[in-house]
């Protein structure tokens, strides 16, 4: 699969096959996300991949969404500022908050090269999911990745993304024309 269609195709899925997928794809996934950047070389992100349904049902119950429960793992993505704080000060914070979202980016694609789904919830009591898995309380919990295989029921259309246009500037914040009139579209570039 090339890049531009994982990127593309990717979506958050919540219904999942009943058929297990393999464990393995989902390591494959995880070992995709040690490949993200890092400042100083400081790894700050750490995944623990249940499969303990009596987990993964405490787990849904601290989340209050029931699709959690019906996946056949769950990928919980940690991250530990403590090596960047020693190296970076303050700033360690802002790094690891950079470098988890680039590690979790790298996971999520490369479920999609693994035709695995997933959704990234956000919502959860720390605390309690810290206490379940034993997350040292210096670590941050920064989501909980049901993962499964897409159920087939029927072709949703794909939310789409936002316009470049939108998102796009040139020069300086707010400028939304390239000097010379270069025309700034998907098919442009």
């Amino acid at each position: 699969m090339k890049l531009r269609d994982a990127i593309e195709k990717r979506k958050d899925v919540k219904v999942y096959d009943l058929k297990a997928p393999d464990w393995r794809a989902v390591v494959r996934a995880i070992d995709a996300a040690r490949f993200a950047t890092s400042a100083g070389s400081h790894f700050s992100a750490r995944f623990i991949l249940v499969s303990d349904k009596k987990v993964i049902k405490k787990l849904t119950d601290v989340c209050q969404q029931s699709f959690v429960g019906k996946a056949s793992y769950l990928v919980v993505a940690v991250s530990d500022p403590s090596g960047l704080i020693r190296s970076y000060g303050d700033r360690g914070e802002g790094y690891c908050a950079k470098q988890i979202g680039s590690a979790v980016q790298n996971f999520l694609l490369a479920l999609e090269e693994e035709k695995l789904v997933t959704s990234w919830v956000w919502y959860f009591d720390d605390e309690q999911v810290k206490n379940l898995l034993d997350i040292p309380e210096s670590a941050r919990v920064e989501g909980i990745f049901p993962i499964g295989r897409e159920i087939r029921i029927k072709k949703r259309p794909h939310r789409g993304a936002v316009k470049l246009d939108n998102i796009l500037f040139f020069e300086k914040y707010g400028e939304k024309k390239m000097k010379g009139e270069i025309k700034h579209s998907r098919d442009a570039v």
